[in-house]
């Protein structure tokens, strides 16, 4: 077994632990970074007992920190910075036997993308995401099927948006054709989802996350 596969088996070992996998959601799921006093209000734990698990965390490489006072104050008596967490940049991913699904869809992503087939994908990601919303088994509140599939919505004002792209892999390489191709899926989940009336996307990308965001009907 190679290192990158000891590195992810032991991020999935961390995760073991509810308190600690409690935490990690929240984290990842929160817009910007969380200190340790709100992590430890949102897990129900004492603030020394959530920086220790947040802790091993960033050991296991799935969370990163950064420091910064939350007084906003600077200078002589304005406090130590706080301690900050934030999904970590990297993916963590493992098969037994190991597999190289990610060589396969770079590959064929940049066939895709030389080939000018964009409108093409976005057709086929279009009918697979009106299936699955069609066939949705979780529920018919778009919020819950968009977070059952990785995307980590959030509430930013009138809109609805996604903490977590997940082709960020890919959408790092081919921005153009994995964001349309995002976009698409999302259009056809919502027009297949029974519960999804009046709802639309559009790209309006973050600077960390996901490059749709959803307008809702109250909101239209």
């Amino acid at each position: 077994m190679n290192s990158s596969e000891d590195s992810a088996l032991d991020a999935l070992g961390v995760l073991s632990d509810p308190v600690r996998r409690g935490l990690y959601r929240h984290v990842t799921g929160t817009p910007g970074e969380v200190g340790r006093d709100a992590a430890a209000e949102a897990a129900g734990i004492s603030r020394s007992l959530a920086a220790f698990h947040l802790d091993r965390l960033v050991d296991a490489g799935l969370l990163e920190v950064s420091f910064r006072r939350l007084s906003g104050r600077s200078g002589p008596g304005a406090g130590r910075p706080s301690k900050m967490y934030r999904r970590a940049e990297g993916e963590h991913a493992v098969s037994v036997p190991p597999r190289s699904y990610d060589s396969a869809s770079r590959l064929l992503a940049e066939v895709v993308e030389q080939a000018g087939l964009d409108e093409a994908l976005q057709t086929a990601a279009r009918a697979a995401g009106e299936s699955e919303g069609g066939a949705s088994d979780g529920g018919t509140d778009p919020v819950e099927v968009l977070r059952a599939r990785g995307y980590e919505p959030f509430r930013d004002g009138a809109r609805l948006r996604l903490n977590n792209c997940p082709f960020h892999a890919l959408a790092d390489q081919f921005p153009a054709l994995i964001c349309g191709m995002n976009l698409a899926k999302i259009q056809g989940l919502l027009a297949g989802l029974p519960g999804a009336q009046g709802w639309s996307a559009e790209l309006d990308p973050l600077p960390h996350g996901c490059c749709v965001a959803l307008d809702t009907p109250e909101v239209l």
